[in-house]
Order: C-alpha cells, then structure tokens, then sequence
C-alpha cells in the first residue's frame, strides 16, 4: 500500500516494544517501526526531506509500519516475513544483527549457526529460514536475453543475476548495475562481493 516515505524526520526513540522514527509529510506524522542498524543512520533533521521504504504489515489486532533506509533491506525483510513462523519482530530481529547482504549471504551458504546470533532465532528456525529461502533466493530462471555480451556470465555473476531478479529488480536495471561493477570485480570474486556491490549500485 506504501511504498516509500519522502519528508521530515521529527523523532527516532527506542522502548521496550522497539525503535521507531516519526516521518512528517504534508503535514501528517507517521510512525514506523525501524532496524536498530537504520536508527543510528537517520538523523533528525526538519530541513532536509529524506526516503523511508516502507511496509504495512495487518493482524487481526493491529496494523504496523515498518521503515527501511534501502529498499534491498526491505525486499529482505518482506521476503523473510514469507517463512512461516517468521513475523515482523523477528525479521527486525535479523536485520538488526545482520544487513540485508549477509542474510543473503548466509542464506545461500546455508549456515544457520550464524543465523541463530539473531535475538530470538534457535537453531530449528534458523534451518527452516534457510530451507524456505534459498530455493526462493537461487533458483529464479535467469531470461534468456538477460545479459549483455560484455557481461563476463561467472558463476558468481549469474548468482548475483537470480538473486536480484528474486528481489524484484527489473533485468533492465540488474544489466546496469553489472555493467558499472564490472571493471571493479577481479575474476575470483565470490558470490557476496559481487552481490554486494551491485546492491550498492542499485541503492544510489
């Protein structure tokens, strides 16, 4: 229903039930809740307008804003709330101890035990997470006329494609952040690195 935020940041605090920001645009005041990793970036400022992405989340009881300062860290956190037995305070919960890179990243690696550093993730979430997510994550079918002839298709390169495109970005867009990363990545560059630099790209 929302999609991004665009105004004022008025108020960050933190209590027991979390770490929200106040957003004031056009003169209305909304709250959303934020990964503690955002609420040391935003500042507060009342003249300079920033973009929140965000996300509405609805319960029986309630309904909640979340807010993110990328929208890879979004897509991430709307991927894990797929998983079941994974709610928004557990997907804040993971994105407070990891960014949206290392949940992929640990994700495709399959490792769990990383994963349970996580406040509230044991072990059998941890494996269920990466059970649910990494066909999800790795096995989005690349287009046949993805990739342009002058990007080098390396496995990491190809991991990064399925990825991305499994987060939403258009092939259009993913053509183009590989296109700019490629003169910066050396031939043995792994899957994360790739990824992280084209997620970097992307978020600019």
């Amino acid at each position: 229903m929302f999609d991004y935020f665009k105004g004022y940041v008025t108020d960050k605090r933190k209590n027991s039930k979390g770490t929200y920001l106040s957003i004031e645009v056009s003169g209305v005041g909304y709250l959303l809740e934020i990964s503690d990793r955002d609420f040391s970036s935003i500042s507060i400022s009342e003249d300079k307008p920033q973009k929140i992405y965000s996300v509405l989340t609805h319960r029986e009881d309630a309904m909640s804003l979340y807010g993110f300062l990328n929208k890879e860290t979004r897509d991430i956190f709307q991927i894990l709330l797929s998983v079941s037995g994974v709610g928004a305070k557990m997907a804040i919960a993971l994105l407070n101890e990891f960014d949206a890179c290392d949940v992929i990243s640990l994700v495709i690696d399959g490792n769990y035990k990383e994963l349970t550093r996580a406040k509230g993730v044991g072990p059998k979430l941890a494996q269920k997470i990466i059970l649910e997510l990494k066909d999800k994550l790795m096995k989005t079918e690349l287009p046949r006329t993805s990739s342009s002839s002058f990007i080098p298709q390396t496995q990491a390169i190809t991991d990064t494609q399925a990825v991305l495109l499994s987060l939403g970005y258009e092939e259009e867009e993913i053509e183009d952040a590989l296109s700019k990363i490629i003169p910066t990545i050396a031939s043995d560059s792994n899957s994360e690195e790739v990824l992280r630099k084209a997620l970097t790209t992307l978020s600019m």
